[in-house]
C-alpha cells in the first residue's frame, strides 16, 4: 500500500490527482455543480441530446409498453441477450458507412481494445497514430502482433515505417482517429488510403469524435469526404454526438464474423440494454432530420470560433494549451467561478509540457458565449 500512497502523493503534487466531480443536474448547455450552474464547456454531448426533455419524453411515451423497453439485457449476446432491435442498429451502422457488417460493443473501449488485440497475430504488424486514444495503445499491448507508432499526423513518418518494414509481415493495419479528442485537429484520410493501397495495408479510422459532427449522413470525416469505400475498418462511439451507450465496430462480413467468434470482449460480455439500444435506433430512425439540424449549427459555431481563435483544430474541439499543469489547473477553478464549466487536462492524458484546457463545443451554444469565455482566458 506504502508505494501507492506515495504515487497518489505525487499525483496531487503534480496537479495530476483524479476526482470525481458532485454533479448535481445536466440542464441542456448548463452543468450545476456543488451548487453552481455553469456552462458546459467539458461535454462530448455534441449535439445537446442527452437532455433533450422533449424528445426524451417523446421516446418514453411511444415505447413504454414496448417489449424491448427493458433496462437490463441480462445475457451475453451469444445466450440469450439479443434480438431484431440489436440487428435493426447493427444494419443502419453498416448502411451509413457503405460496409457488409457491423458489430456493438459495450463501450468504444472496449471496441477499439477488442479490435486490435483479436484480429492481429504474431507475424502481423500494426501502424499506429502517435496520439490514438488510449483504448487503441491498449489494443496494442495486448496484440500478439508488432506495432510501430508514427508521428501525430506526420505521413512522411509513416511512411519511412512503412518501407522499412511492411514487407517483413504477413498482414498490416494502419490506425488514426479522424477528429482527435485532444487537440481537434483531422487526420488527412485520403492521405492514408493512399498509403495503405501502396503498401497493400488495411486502413482502421476512429471516428468517435466525428460522428454526429460532420457528415452528409453523419457518418464522420470519411463521409465528409467521401472516402467510406476505401476504409476498411470504422469504428464509432454511441456515447458522444448520439448521447446513447455503446459503440460499433464496422467492416465486411469476414472481419465481423471473426470479431464475434473471437473477440472476448464482445463474446464474455452482458449485451447493453435493450432499452438504450431502442433509444439509439429512436434517434435515427425517427429524429435523424433534427440531429442533422443539430450537426449544422454546431458547424456553423465552430467555423466562427475558428476565426477568431485560431488553433490547429478543425473541429468542434478547442484546445487552449497552457503548458503547466497547476498553471491550467488554477486557470480552471478561475473559470468555474466566472460561471464556465472547464476541466484541466493534464499528464498522463496528455504528454508532460502540454496540460490544457479542452473547450468542447455543443449545438446549442451562442457564439457570444464562447467568444466571452475566449476572452476571459
Amino acid at each position: 500500500m506504502e508505494n501507492y500512497i506515495v504515487e497518489l502523493k505525487k499525483l496531487e503534487e503534480n496537479s495530476s490527482f483524479r476526482s470525481i466531480k458532485n454533479i448535481d443536474e445536466k440542464i441542456s448547455k448548463y452543468i450545476i455543480v456543488d451548487g453552481r450552474k455553469m456552462l458546459n464547456f467539458s461535454s462530448n454531448d455534441y449535439l445537446n441530446l442527452s437532455t433533450n426533455k422533449d424528445i426524451i419524453l417523446e421516446f418514453v411515451e411511444k415505447y413504454k409498453n414496448c417489449s424491448e423497453f427493458l433496462f437490463s439485457s441480462a445475457s451475453a449476446r451469444l445466450l440469450t441477450g439479443n434480438s431484431r432491435n440489436y440487428k435493426n442498429l447493427e444494419s443502419k451502422f453498416a448502411k451509413l458507412f457503405k460496409k457488409e457488417k457491423a458489430l456493438l460493443f459495450n463501450t468504444g473501449y472496449q471496441c477499439n481494445q477488442s479490435i486490435v488485440s483479436t484480429l492481429f497475430a504474431k507475424s502481423d504488424c500494426i501502424f499506429s497514430d502517435k496520439l490514438n486514444h488510449s483504448s487503441i495503445v491498449s489494443g496494442l499491448k495486448l496484440s500478439q502482433a508488432d506495432h510501430f507508432r508514427y508521428k501525430h499526423n506526420d505521413y512522411d513518418s509513416l511512411e519511412r515505417m512503412l518501407v522499412l518494414n511492411r514487407k517483413k509481415y504477413r498482414n498490416a493495419i494502419i490506425i488514426s482517429e479522424s477528429v482527435f479528442s485532444m487537440d481537434g485537429d483531422v487526420a488527412d484520410i485520403k492521405k492514408l488510403i493512399e498509403l495503405k493501397k501502396r503498401y497493400n495495408c488495411l486502413l482502421m479510422i476512429d471516428e468517435a469524435h466525428a460522428f454526429g459532427v460532420f457528415g452528409q449522413n453523419l457518418a464522420g470525416i470519411s463521409d465528409e469526404y467521401n472516402l467510406l469505400n476505401d476504409v476498411d475498418i470504422f469504428t464509432v462511439t454511441l456515447g458522444k454526438s448520439l448521447a446513447s451507450v455503446g459503440a460499433v465496430a464496422i467492416s465486411n462480413s469476414v472481419i465481423i464474423n471473426y470479431l464475434i467468434n473471437k473477440a472476448s470482449g464482445f463474446i464474455f460480455s452482458t449485451a447493453l440494454p435493450p432499452a438504450n439500444v431502442l433509444w439509439s435506433n429512436f434517434l435515427l430512425d425517427e429524429k435523424f432530420d433534427f440531429l442533422v439540424k443539430q450537426k449544422e449549427k454546431l458547424n456553423n459555431l465552430f467555423k466562427k470560433v475558428h476565426k477568431i481563435y485560431p488553433t490547429v483544430s478543425l473541429s468542434q474541439i478547442i484546445p487552449v494549451v497552457l503548458k503547466d499543469s497547476i498553471k491550467t489547473k488554477n486557470t480552471a477553478l478561475r473559470l468555474q467561478k466566472q460561471g464556465f464549466y472547464v476541466l484541466p487536462i493534464n499528464p498522463p492524458t496528455v504528454p508532460i509540457n502540454t496540460s490544457r484546457l479542452r473547450l468542447s463545443l455543443t449545438a446549442d451554444m451562442e457564439f457570444s458565449e464562447v467568444k466571452n469565455l475566449l476572452e476571459n482566458i
